[in-house]
């Protein structure tokens, strides 16, 4: 047998042993897939895009195969995996380089020698990070509920799923794109790009390496990259045409331009001179909703009147708008769309939705897929 025979067979064997597992949990947590239990009406390409933030993160642990499976099945029309690195250079999908903030690595007694101090971002940290554990070494961890104060249902899922690698996300994609009949993109994000060049490590090689390597090349296929930083879209840019998306946080600056020594502001990026810069090299922007798009009042109430002109002058200079992130919990809502008192009831996230694509939004990263294709597909009918 081929190593390469190998290979399919172990990937296809994991896939079955996921599918089990995420129609388990579907069953246990009264998750009703939308793609299966629903006519889903997946409109023509034009409609506003439901990106799954993280897998389907407001119901199982973010970044594992389970979350990706269970958002797809609810409809989603691209997920998004965040990118981190291995020691010995495989892209792995976590939130942050931390491992312990969603792996259970801190109660792992043989790897209590690497727990250790750095500095990330300009940020001093200290816990275990990827970049100091091989691929072998991660896959004998298993993924925990990142916020687990806001989410005390994903814990009873802690220890269940391993971390996947990208190509092992590909892989599930492009099953059940077979298996649901349908596109299903796939969105990565580069995290802590400067910190990992700092280190040899570099992500954008392996990162465009894989995706040509599984077909997604070009403007046509379902896949974007984004960043929060601009060094590396530019780089990005000179090695790929897959399209690209700038990431705007609600303060302070990339941190490539902050090591620089720069003063650019992500402020400053999202004036329509910074729109206009940003087009040079990228196809759209990811905003902090809020901050860039509708700000909440004085009294933290959502209101459309409020909108600013930033979708506008996106949109002007040829740019996609995906702004991140919708959560149904009360505690991430503004307190019009709250559904009483208790931080982590679910309150009307479907109606943020809907105020939100009245601005023009080209899609929307989401950490409950079957509320926000519900949501989309209700205000594109009406």
């Amino acid at each position: 047998m081929t190593k390469k025979t190998m290979c399919s067979r172990l990937r296809f064997h994991n896939l079955k042993k996921i599918s089990s597992l995420v129609m388990l949990i579907v069953l246990s947590i009264n998750i009703i897939p939308m793609s299966i239990s629903a006519n889903v009406n997946h409109k023509d390409n034009d409609h506003p895009i439901v990106i799954a933030h993280r897998g389907a993160s407001g119901h199982v642990p973010e970044h594992t195969l389970a979350a990706y499976s269970i958002a797809i099945l609810q409809g989603a029309d691209f997920i998004e995996p965040d990118l981190v690195i291995t020691k010995d250079g495989v892209l792995i999908a976590r939130h942050d380089n931390v491992l312990n903030l969603t792996t259970n690595v801190a109660n792992m007694p043989r790897f209590t020698s690497k727990e250790t101090t750095k500095v990330v971002d300009g940020s001093t940290i200290t816990g275990w990070f990827s970049e100091d554990f091989t691929l072998e070494e991660i896959k004998e961890q298993r993924a925990i509920e990142r916020i687990p104060q806001y989410r005390p249902h994903n814990r009873k899922f802690n220890d269940m799923f391993e971390i996947p690698t990208l190509q092992e996300i590909i892989d599930l994609v492009q099953s059940l794109e077979k298996a649901t009949n349908r596109a299903i993109g796939i969105y990565p994000e580069t995290k802590h790009p400067t910190h990992f060049d700092n280190l040899n490590l570099s992500m954008e090689e392996p990162l465009v390496e894989i995706l040509k390597m599984n077909g997604y090349e070009g403007k046509k296929r379902k896949v974007f990259i984004q960043s929060f930083e601009i060094g590396n879209l530019k780089d990005l840019n000179k090695m790929t045409n897959i399209p690209l998306v700038q990431l705007l946080w609600l303060s302070g600056q990339p941190y490539d331009i902050e090591e620089a020594g720069g003063s650019l502001t992500y402020d400053d990026m999202a004036t329509t001179e910074g729109l206009a810069d940003i087009a040079e090299y990228a196809d759209g922007v990811g905003p902090e909703k809020y901050h860039f798009i509708i700000p909440k009042d004085s009294n933290n109430n959502l209101d459309i009147n409020n909108a600013t002109s930033f979708v506008k002058d996106a949109h002007d200079l040829g740019l996609l708008v995906h702004p991140y992130t919708f959560r149904s919990e009360n505690t991430f809502l503004p307190d019009n769309l709250r559904n009483g008192a208790d931080p982590i009831a679910i309150g009307d996230s479907a109606g943020e939705i809907k105020i939100f694509l009245q601005t023009g939004i080209d899609g929307f990263f989401t950490d409950q897929s079957d509320i926000g294709v519900k949501a989309r597909d209700e205000l594109i009918d009406n």
